[in-house]
């Protein structure tokens, strides 16, 4: 099997290959040093190109479908762009409440790079609740000041909307461009000319964001890490593992538990599966749901 890796690897190489990355942001901060160091790409950055027009942060466009497909479609326009990249590269975030905590914030990052040459497609992943994703409704500009502050602003920068109807409304009136205090105090000093109240939130925009470009480079860590993993079938890359089983039979009363029993990998070309088991046999009665309700 490992001489059958040996030959069949290289068919996937990326190395030396023209990739172009699917940003408007300054994402090529992280992304570039380890696209090249990493996986021996030759990166472009695309003049003039707008990812905007796959939905804003700020509510002038929204994003249509999943967060997958706004970063497929990003990667098809950068191919469109420039028809000479063999590969292209782009990053998408997404700020939901967490499952578990719901009134925390969970930042998502993806960054997928895909291969039109092999039609390989990889996708680094990054999760964490480290983000200073957040929103205020303001009535007076001190209130507005306060909050810039507490987020980090001016390195974090901040957005300032109108409001119509109780909900923030970018047709109303929309900054986007706040560097000082003073820009600050005098956009949502317009803004509560035209509305009474303002809301205000962080610009998630990468090059605005430290916090949230940290998230994207450790998704792009995650795809340097799983691209040299190949399928023991067809050797392609990213052969890593997609879900967790949990259900570990309970020490005490054998019911299945919420304790993880195995993981499993699955390739993304050929379908091969791998399920294993977890080193323990049995999960602790704390949590079990029977034992433990």
């Amino acid at each position: 099997m490992g001489a059958a890796l040996m030959e069949t690897t290289p068919a996937f190489s990326v190395a030396g290959k023209c990739a172009v990355l699917a940003s408007m942001h300054g994402k090529e901060q992280v992304i570039r040093p380890l696209l090249e160091g990493g996986l021996g790409l030759d990166m472009v950055l695309p003049d003039r190109f707008d990812t905007d027009q796959f939905g804003t942060f700020s509510r002038e466009i929204a994003r249509s479908g999943s967060q997958l497909d706004a970063a497929r479609a990003k990667i098809a326009a950068a191919f469109d762009h420039e028809p000479g990249a063999k590969v292209a590269i782009a990053s998408e975030g997404s700020f939901v409440p967490h499952p578990s905590i719901p009134f925390m914030p969970l930042n998502r990052e993806i960054v997928v790079m895909r291969d039109r040459e092999t039609d390989l497609e990889l996708i680094g992943h990054h999760a964490d609740l480290s983000t200073n994703f957040a929103h205020e409704v303001m009535e007076t500009t001190p209130a507005a000041t306060r909050f810039a502050e507490r987020i980090g602003f001016p390195a974090h920068g901040v957005i300032v909307i109108g409001m119509r109807d109780g909900k923030p409304s970018p047709e109303t009136y929309l900054c986007k461009v706040v560097r000082t205090m003073a820009e600050l105090s005098e956009s949502v000093d317009e803004a509560l000319v035209l509305g009474g109240v303002a809301h205000i939130e962080t610009d998630m925009r990468a090059y605005r964001n430290p916090t949230r470009m940290r998230a994207i480079k450790r998704a792009m860590i995650d795809l340097v890490r799983i691209y040299p993993s190949p399928c023991p079938e067809c050797a392609r890359p990213g052969f890593t593992v997609t879900e967790r089983l949990t259900g570990l039979p309970c020490a005490c009363c054998g019911e299945p538990t919420l304790a993880l029993r195995a993981e499993v990998s699955v390739c993304a070309g050929c379908g091969h599966r791998i399920e294993e088991a977890v080193e323990a046999a049995t999960a602790d009665p704390g949590q079990c749901p029977a034992c433990n309700p």
